[in-house]
């Protein structure tokens, strides 16, 4: 008998009406023969109406008691989807990430699963009934309840197929798959068929929201298959899974964009060692994440150094780096909004020559300007200004021909 970990996202949940439906799904596959864990979301809305709350008692809610709160939500949806089983007859029990042993650092907001002691969970699936399972949450060693950040309900459904040795992890969501690009800048957008996790890991970092960044990480350290699904249709999904020699057929994959971006540039940095350390470590002491960075050729001991991180971050570094000015001996902190970064993704990448140059000319061409160039084995990103995201998009999925090739035949995944 086959194990699959099915997750079910807030818009798979979003009200009475989807749960049932979703109850349904979940009957039709147990008749198959298999065996289910099932990991459920907070219903559409949920987290930022909790938060919504919270901010309107204090500015800065702590970050215990605010993991303490958005928690509620996974508790919500397990006990009524639960319960919407039960009334189907079959027999279910909904689980807490505490229940089920999913043991964190003590990372507020943002905890790492360490261990999970799933003994619980096992001792259900041996009695047929089926675990429904509140995801994004755990516990720390001190019993603290903590919470996995947003998306954290993917990490959650892999991190347990990896601990009971699941078969599939099929991650359930409002899209029938990975595709191409945004089907909303691009109609002609493809469905990709099987993707390999070193490209859904650049995707997820690069602004594809189809799966959270960390369990695709998860995904690929312990080899747990993923299959991306709509939980409102019964199309073949996407499979994220190893690399192989079909895969490296395919030039280039897919284009992910991202607006949430700034660019900071600090002007006249004097070109000595240490330097380029002290403007990091103040950012990272702050949690900002800093993505791409360049670094001019000095001169007269002078050189510029500009860096993206997200926009939402923006200001707050600027007040960092402003308050180390002197210390740094640096002219001046730049601060540039309004842009956002395209990239193109595909493993073929690694044996094809000119993938760079035809980027640079199909974009030359629409007159869209380059600020900054990031590249890796698989991928090259591009940092324009964001009114051309949507015309870059275009652009480089026709020049890349993305959009023509035929559907492959739906197979059982």
């Amino acid at each position: 008998m086959s194990l699959i970990v099915q997750k079910y996202g807030g818009t798979s949940v979003g009200d009475l009406e989807r749960i049932q439906n979703v109850a349904k799904r979940i009957a039709k596959c147990v008749q198959t023969g298999t065996s289910l864990v099932i990991v459920v979301s907070a219903m559409t809305g949920e987290t930022d109406h909790l938060t919504q709350m919270a901010e309107k008692i204090t500015a800065k809610p702590n970050q215990r008691e605010m993991d303490m709160l958005l928690s509620t939500g996974e508790r919500v949806s397990i006990a009524l989807l639960a319960m919407a089983l039960q009334e189907l007859g079959l027999s279910a029990q909904s689980f807490t990430g505490r229940q089920v042993g999913i043991l964190t650092d003590s990372t507020h907001a943002q905890a790492r699963i360490q261990e999970i002691q799933a003994d619980r969970l096992e001792k259900a699936l041996k009695e047929g009934i089926i675990p429904v399972v509140a995801g994004f949450q755990g516990i720390n060693r001190q019993s603290d309840v903590t919470t996995l950040g947003r998306g954290g309900s993917d990490t959650t459904a892999v991190a347990l197929a990896t601990a009971l040795k699941a078969d599939l992890c099929e991650i359930y969501t409002d899209v029938d798959g990975v595709y191409t690009t945004d089907p909303n800048i691009v109609p002609e957008a493809r469905r990709i068929h099987k993707i390999s996790y070193e490209e859904m890991l650049e995707m997820a970092s690069l602004g594809a929201k189809v799966l959270q960044t960390r369990s695709v990480e998860f995904a690929m350290k312990y080899h747990v298959p993923i299959c991306v699904r709509s939980s409102f249709n019964d199309l073949g999904g996407t499979l994220v899974t190893t690399e192989d020699s079909e895969m490296e057929q395919e030039l280039v994959s897919g284009i992910t964009y991202d607006k949430n971006q700034a660019k900071v540039t600090l002007v006249g940095v004097p070109d000595r060692p240490g330097i380029a350390a002290m403007i990091f470590e103040a950012i990272a002491k702050e949690n900002v994440n800093v993505d791409m960075i360049i670094q001019n050729v000095g001169q007269a001991g002078l050189t510029d150094l500009s860096f993206t991180i997200p926009n939402t971050d923006a200001r707050r570094a600027k007040e960092i780096l402003m308050a180390l000015i002197e210390k740094l001996g640096v002219a001046e902190v730049a601060l540039t909004e309004h842009i956002s970064k395209v990239s193109i993704i595909g493993v073929g990448m690694r044996s094809h020559t000119g993938v760079a140059a035809k980027i640079f000319s199909s974009l030359a061409a629409e007159g869209i300007n380059i600020m900054m160039i990031s590249t890796s084995e698989i991928k090259v990103s591009c940092v324009i200004e964001s009114k051309y995201t949507e015309l870059a998009v275009r652009t480089l999925h026709e020049a890349f021909e993305l959009g023509d090739k035929q559907e492959p035949q739906e197979e059982s995944i």
